[in-house]
């Protein structure tokens, strides 16, 4: 299905963006399984100008799980951004980048959506681990109408993490 560009917010304040994002929802992907829980992803800027990405999750075994990437904004405006995990010796390799496109962000930037253009991949995001119901259907409602199809859509379970 053929979709126009997906609209991105104008400009994203990165410095307003870094720090911890709790993982609201999400389309399904094989590197976040089904049962994976109480997921997050914390934001730094390293000295090179990119976005250090550390995503943190517990699987289904109760197991905590951590994944350490690299964000690079396309353009200016920082609201499109490709995002690699590979090891650091292997990121120079072509089509190993994943689109991270920043969708919709509220002005205090606590909620946002993100997603790829291609539709497949998206992700709610906020700086708590629990919104509003009416937020959330806001959110995701922007989603549908840029043509996601949220049919698969996974509401991660938060706030279950046990001490490691």
């Amino acid at each position: 299905m053929s979709h126009p560009e997906l609209a991105t917010v104008a400009s994203i304040d990165l410095p307003r963006y870094l720090g911890t994002w709790y993982e609201i929802a999400r389309l399904p992907m094989r590197y976040e399984p089904e049962d994976f829980r109480d997921i997050t992803a914390e934001y730094s800027l390293q000295d090179n100008g990119k976005v250090r990405v550390v995503n943190r999750a517990t699987n289904g075994k109760g197991e905590h799980e951590e994944s350490v990437g690299e964000a690079s904004a396309l353009d200016g405006s920082n609201s499109r951004l490709e995002v690699t995990f590979l090891p650091e010796g292997l990121r120079w390799i072509p089509f190993t980048k994943g689109d991270y496109w920043i969708i919709k962000i509220d002005d205090a930037y606590t909620t946002a959506l993100v997603g790829s253009p291609d539709r497949k991949y998206l992700w709610l995001l906020a700086r708590q681990p629990q919104i509003d119901a009416a937020t959330t259907q806001q959110f995701l409602d922007d989603a549908r109408a840029q043509g996601f199809d949220l049919g698969e859509l996974i509401h991660t379970p938060q706030g279950q993490r046990s001490a490691a």
